[in-house]
């Protein structure tokens, strides 16, 4: 696969803060030890960036790595017979994107960027080491991922119980929620390199559906989503269209 390869240090140099600062940032970051934050960052081995649109995992390729979200989209999704995929969940900067794939060594799903991504590698056999020496810090990796299927729960439901309107409103309420929590949204407004195809996959949804849903969302002064930018006129309202509470998502007031 092409892309650009860092060094941890290099890195984190760059950014004149610790690569992992947005692991569980919101969601109880600061009960983290900072012998556990300092393990975790220590445990990162190469930096890689890669362009949008680029396939990360295939299904049921062996693994030896996961990844840690530093910026950018990531999606997975599942495909059907006739190639028509399902966005199965959506991933912001902070989050583990597989770290499913540490005692599973594969994933049933593809993961791929939905735009230009920079992800940390984490080797296997060293999360084994990390995970022995560091118990906390394991609890901690393992809240990670049953957020994951907090999250993968509430998604089905979104799917199998609201209309059009609901669905994308959910969709925006959670995204905005979660930025939130890593410092990437304020006011109701982020960035967001999907296209209207992308929110079809997401949501179940026709395309054709999409746009007709966003237009009436944008007329009743509610949700503005332009050219990869996300403005929520009215939070309170969308959140009634969505059916939104987000304790699913165990922020730190949860």
């Amino acid at each position: 696969m092409a892309h650009d390869v860092t060094d941890r240090i290099t890195l984190a140099t760059t950014l004149g803060e610790p690569i992992t600062r947005r692991f569980l940032l919101g969601r109880g970051r600061d009960e983290m030890g900072d012998e556990e934050k300092a393990a975790l960052e220590a445990a990162v081995g190469t930096v890689r960036r890669y362009p949008a649109r680029h396939q990360l995992v295939r299904a049921g390729e062996p693994l030896d790595v996961s990844m840690l979200l530093i910026e950018g989209y990531v999606a997975r999704n599942m495909d059907d017979r006739e190639g028509h995929r399902q966005l199965v969940s959506v991933h912001v900067p902070g989050d583990f994107i597989d770290l499913h794939a540490f005692p599973l060594k594969r994933l049933d799903h593809d993961v791929g960027t939905l735009g230009p991504v920079t992800v940390a590698m984490f080797e296997h056999r060293v999360l084994a080491d990390l995970t022995a020496s560091h118990p906390r810090l394991t609890r901690h990796l393992w809240f990670a991922t049953l957020i994951d299927a907090a999250m993968h729960r509430e998604w089905i439901f979104r799917l199998g119980r609201l209309g059009a309107e609901g669905r994308l409103a959910h969709f925006f309420c959670e995204l905005n929620c979660r930025l939130e929590m890593v410092g990437l949204a304020s006011d109701g407004r982020f960035e967001l390199p999907l296209t209207q195809p992308d929110l079809a996959e997401a949501c179940g949804l026709t395309g054709v559906h999409v746009n007709r849903t966003l237009k009436a969302l944008r007329e009743a002064n509610v949700l503005l989503f332009r050219s990869g930018a996300v403005t929520i006129l009215d939070p309170k309202r969308l959140a009634q269209i969505a059916e939104f509470e987000p304790g699913y998502l165990y922020g730190e007031h949860r």
